[in-house]
């Protein structure tokens, strides 16, 4: 095996996935964002990746490119050749497939930026790659037909308004380029990060390896001999703050918010007050549990979003009256506390927000290590 195995990150946001990928062993010596902060983030942190931590737009970017910098990366003589690199990583923007999107048609993945994932798989040639995405992927028909159009009277669905053909032409792109796919849906709370966030997993092999999923390693109820889920107290309990970055509340939202506790939302509200707190949300459905939320303290965190001082999935702290801050987000997605993001306070919640929690990448990564030690 030569040590460390190379990987290539796209789609690499604020480098999430790939530091989880190196504390599991693998070495970086690409990747392509086109985030003009999170690129910053990256040559902060790894100044030797400078050369390819540049904003820019993957359909622009081809394996040549990528090979060429993972040569000078190693200082080669030469670029690394298709086949050499051993992992290619990397989440294509997931809004078209997001249930907490606009409900109906996802559109064909063919005519997304997965296909430039897939491009640059192929002419790679990795021996595995990692791709992630949200829980919506599983379900999402290529076009939607709404409900009043459907049953008695109605043409029968047609195959690309079935629940599941986007992930059906999602898996038939990898096969066609000639990789075996594991994939499957997986919950970071059972792999050591404070936080409920449930992603689509796809592992692929060139080779036909059989790389499973990761097993948990965390149990909700502490069962099965696992340890219990890690609470929000966990991933604050060495966190030290003079004076935290986050979006303040307006009075307006304020003056409820002091009236709850720990764990308790909108719906823990004197019933007196909630029409006026709730606006036009009291009367709509859903569950609502975002709006008002106080977080607790002996529970993971809800999923981090990219604004967690919005009212509909506020994220307010147990005890202070202000959202989660800055860092006390990176704790919760497993990111070290030494990892400097660039950027502004709204800029540093989104790349935060939009990574894959670093304690979850490195258990994939860890199954993955291991085909390298055989």
């Amino acid at each position: 095996m030569r040590s460390p195995p190379l990987s290539i990150g796209l789609f690499a946001g604020a480098f999430g996935l790939d530091l989880g990928l190196e504390q599991a062993g693998f070495q970086t010596v690409s990747l392509v964002e086109n985030e003009p902060d999170a690129v910053k983030t990256i040559a902060l942190n790894r100044p030797h990746l400078t050369e390819s931590a540049i904003p820019r737009d993957i359909r622009q970017v081809d394996a040549v490119t990528l090979l060429a910098e993972g040569g000078r990366v190693l200082n080669l003589s030469r670029p690394l050749h298709p086949g050499e690199v051993d992992l290619v990583t990397g989440d294509p923007p997931c809004q078209p497939f997001s249930t907490a999107g606009k409900r109906g048609s996802v559109g064909d993945p063919r005519g997304s930026l997965f296909m430039d994932f897939i491009r640059l798989i192929e002419a790679i040639q990795p021996r595995f790659f990692i791709m992630e995405n949200v829980r919506g992927l599983l379900s999402a028909p290529i076009r939607h037909r709404s409900h009043n159009q459907r049953g008695t009277g109605f043409a029968p669905l047609e195959p690309d308004e079935k629940a599941g053909s986007a992930l059906q032409v999602v898996l038939a792109e990898m096969r066609r380029i000639g990789y075996q796919i594991n994939y499957g849906l997986l919950n970071a709370a059972d792999y050591g990060v404070p936080q409920v966030r449930q992603r689509v997993i796809f592992i692929g092999s060139r080779e036909g390896e059989a790389v499973t999923l990761p097993q948990p390693t965390h149990h909700r109820e502490g069962l099965q001999g696992l340890p219990q889920w890690r609470t929000l107290k966990d991933a604050l309990a060495n966190l030290q703050e003079d004076a935290p970055e986050y979006v303040p509340y307006s009075e307006s939202r304020l003056q409820y918010l002091r009236l709850l506790k720990a764990g308790q939302n909108w719906r823990n509200l004197p019933p007196e007050l909630q029409p006026a707190a709730m606006g036009g949300a009291y009367h709509s459905g859903g569950g609502k549990v975002g709006f008002y939320r106080r977080l607790a303290w002996d529970e993971p965190a809800p999923t981090i979003t990219t604004s967690p001082h919005q009212k509909a999935t506020d994220m307010c702290h147990p005890e202070a009256l202000r959202p989660l801050s800055i860092r006390e987000c990176q704790a919760i997605q497993t990111f070290p506390q030494d990892w400097i993001f660039h950027g502004s306070i709204t800029s540093k919640y989104r790349q935060i927000g939009n990574a894959v929690p670093v304690l979850l990448a490195k258990a994939i990564g860890e199954n993955i290590y291991k085909a390298f030690s055989l």
